[in-house]
């Protein structure tokens, strides 16, 4: 068992502590990634809070990129020194959903109590969404890494484990969002302007982004937003009907708000779309005149990780990135070491950063 350092949550809702733990060497299809660089995504602040429960002691982290270092019996298509995404996203390739297509829906479970860590004194450690990437060395499934190009740097590169993929996939996989429709997106955080980025890239029409904040609209109109809201004002949803001169084809909501889904429903005409990204803390809901959707064919559709093929949408994005058509450096607001991890979940909750992302030496 190797040594390296982690960020670990031994409590919900305290802080992280940065200490030794014990990283078992890859075993059947699995890769071992010497990691450079893993942003801070809001599921992970989720989990750490207690919002969706979970084992502890754990290590979170699951939006990462790094380096191969070693690979077990049977990997294929990976081999040492491989720059590599490294995701959450772990398929079998053999129930049903992966065989029909959707690797992000595996059906085979995962046990991270199980997996590749341990605490310094051989105790169990849980590997958070089969990731624990809040560390210098990961040990995941091979289908969790696609290999980047060379010229790609790493910390751009993290971002595609999970916001990009999740808010760019939620328009052009779950949506499939039409050239000339219009889009409402609420909230402009890391996924919120991904998913702007895609309804830009999809062709939307008019993209309106509804926030919060001020700063974070201006953000939005940078990522490629037509219009802003502030979500404080009287009624959003009437300023944002206005700027479209009708109702929006896709509303995409990409907080784990139930307020916010409650208020989805108001911003979509005739044939309209929920399209459900955020998520709230389990037991939170949000409830619908029925029979208004069925009389104006409305529908609402889940998007689990944007249904992201990341063999497949990866390398697109990434080909995207090189051609200047989508913008990856620009979500970094700033990078923090391992040491600091703390300071940028808090920074992270303050709202104001785009992506943070931690640094390993």
């Amino acid at each position: 068992m190797a040594r390296i350092k982690a960020a670990v949550c031994h409590e919900f809702g305290k802080p992280l502590t940065v200490e030794e733990v014990e990283l078992r060497a890859p075993e059947n299809g699995e890769v071992e990634v010497k990691l450079s660089a893993c942003a801070i995504c809001h599921s992970d602040i989720s989990y750490m809070d207690g919002g969706w429960g979970g084992s502890l002691p754990a290590v979170y982290g699951h939006e990462a990129a790094g380096a191969v270092t070693s690979v077990g019996p049977n990997v294929q298509g990976v081999s040492v020194g491989d720059r590599v995404v490294v995701t959450l996203i772990r398929s079998c390739g053999g129930c049903p959903s992966c065989s029909g297509g959707h690797p992000y829906s595996c059906e085979t479970g995962y046990d991270g109590d199980q997996g590749p860590l341990k605490t310094a004194a051989g105790g169990k450690l849980h590997q958070a969404m089969a990731c624990g990437a809040f560390a210098e060395r990961v040990v995941v499934d091979q289908s969790q890494v696609v290999i980047v190009p060379d010229d790609v740097a790493l910390d751009a590169a993290s971002l595609l484990a999970c916001g990009v993929i999740t808010g760019i996939g939620a328009v052009v996989n779950a949506a499939r969002v039409r050239a000339g429709e219009d889009v409402v997106v609420i909230g402009a955080g890391g996924v919120g302007l991904n998913a702007i980025q895609g309804a830009r890239i999809a062709g939307a029409r008019r993209i309106v982004a509804v926030d919060m904040s001020e700063g974070k609209l201006a953000m939005a109109r940078e990522f490629g937003a037509t219009d802003g809201v502030l979500a404080t004002s009287a009624d959003p949803a009437k300023e944002a009907i206005d700027l479209l001169g009708r109702r929006a084809d896709w509303v995409f909501v990409t907080v784990g708000s139930a307020k916010a889904y409650d208020q989805a429903i108001n911003y979509i005409g005739r044939r309209g779309n929920i399209v459900l990204v955020g998520m709230p803390h389990t037991g939170q809901s949000s409830s619908y005149e029925l029979g208004n959707l069925a009389a104006w064919s409305q529908g609402m559709v889940g998007s689990k990780m944007g249904n992201t093929v990341i063999k497949r949408d990866i390398p697109w994005m990434v080909d995207m990135y090189r051609q200047g058509r989508l913008k990856l450096d620009e979500l970094i607001s700033k990078r923090w070491s391992l040491d600091q991890i703390n300071e940028a979940i808090a920074d992270t909750k303050s709202g104001s950063a785009k992506r943070n992302v931690i640094i390993f030496d």
